[in-house]
């Protein structure tokens, strides 16, 4: 029953319910053979980018993590490119990637196109509308809701490669059981106005760490360049509820994390309550160091999931933080 509302939901003709995010993610990536290359964004939720950079190697399949798929043209495609993946908004970044131009340049050459749209779910964007032939989700974040189901999901179009989906979660056993596709049920009834009021708070958070003299940057989709902001209103209804800043070296992030009262230290994102984690040491830590410098991965960036909590309780539990914070 879940997977025909799912559907439904996302405007696609097949959905697949999974056990967790990955498991979707992997059975995405079940369609590919050995000698095959995936390209992917070089920020990633970091359980997608432990499985490409372990998993791949011993089934002889490699990737190419990009620095800006926005900048991708044909020719610096790899004959054996098979897959390229995108997360956009990105994980822990937000950055934002120009998903028709990516599909048009991969179809030419026959790639599959494959989108996490965990971080703004259907209700704010549509990736099949701009051509993508795979989409997943981690189904425990916002589809969920309530921070008590672990679930994923795979959407597709096509026929054959619904029959190859559906061979994956039957061969590999991942599927969900009846109780959590009840919670799914439910959490869709209120996605629309559980991910509204969480955007409206996020929008008046960013503001409020915008002006502060205490943070170096905010990192939000659309956020990154003029370019990706207009890419972000072009494929998207909203910005969602995931937002990243940086204190400046006036300020101790330990203490200041350690300091906040309604933000919860933890992995997650997507429930009800408001979590704030260091991706370096905790979502991304499977990244190498060098990676993390690279990219912008800091010992000081810190990754905000914004609740349906008050925005002004929000904002002043921030605020004192920031106070304590100080050195």
């Amino acid at each position: 029953a879940f997977d025909e509302l799912f559907a439904k939901v996302e405007g696609s003709k097949y959905a697949f319910s999974f056990g967790s995010g990955m498991a979707a993610t992997a059975a995405a990536f079940s369609l590919l053979k050995t000698g095959d290359k995936v390209l992917l964004n070089n920020n990633v939720y970091g359980g997608t980018f432990r499985y490409v950079s372990n998993v791949f190697a011993s089934q002889g399949i490699s990737y190419e993590a990009v620095d800006d798929l926005n900048l991708l043209e044909e020719k610096d495609i790899a004959e054996n490119v098979r897959v390229i993946f995108i997360e956009t908004p990105s994980n822990p970044l937000l950055r934002v990637t120009d998903i028709r131009r990516i599909a048009d340049i991969a179809h030419e050459r026959g790639i599959l196109v494959i989108a996490d749209n965990t971080f703004l779910t259907p209700y704010y964007q549509k990736l099949f509308d701009f051509g993508v032939d795979i989409v997943v989700y981690s189904a425990t974040k916002y589809i969920g809701g309530h921070a008590d189901v672990i679930a994923g999901i795979v959407t597709v179009n096509d026929d054959a490669l619904a029959e190859k989906i559906k061979f994956a979660r039957n061969t590999f056993g991942g599927i969900i059981s009846p109780m959590d596709a009840y919670y799914l049920i439910r959490g869709l009834k209120t996605l629309s106005v559980r991910f509204d009021r969480q955007t409206q708070n996020t929008h008046k958070i960013i503001e409020f760490l915008k002006s502060h003299e205490a943070v170096d940057a905010v990192h939000y989709a659309g956020s990154y360049s003029q370019l990706e902001k207009q890419i972000q209103a072009r494929q998207a209804s909203d910005i969602g509820a995931v937002i990243s800043l940086e204190l400046n070296e006036k300020y101790d992030y330990k203490i200041f994390a350690k300091s906040l009262e309604l933000f919860d230290l933890a992995v997650s994102l997507g429930g009800v309550e408001s979590l704030i984690c260091q991706p370096a040491s905790m979502t991304h830590e499977s990244y190498p160091k060098e990676l993390q410098d690279k990219i912008g991965i800091k010992p000081n960036l810190l990754r905000l999931a914004i609740g349906v909590e008050n925005a002004d309780d929000l904002i002043a539990d921030l605020a004192q933080a920031i106070k304590k914070a100080k050195i």
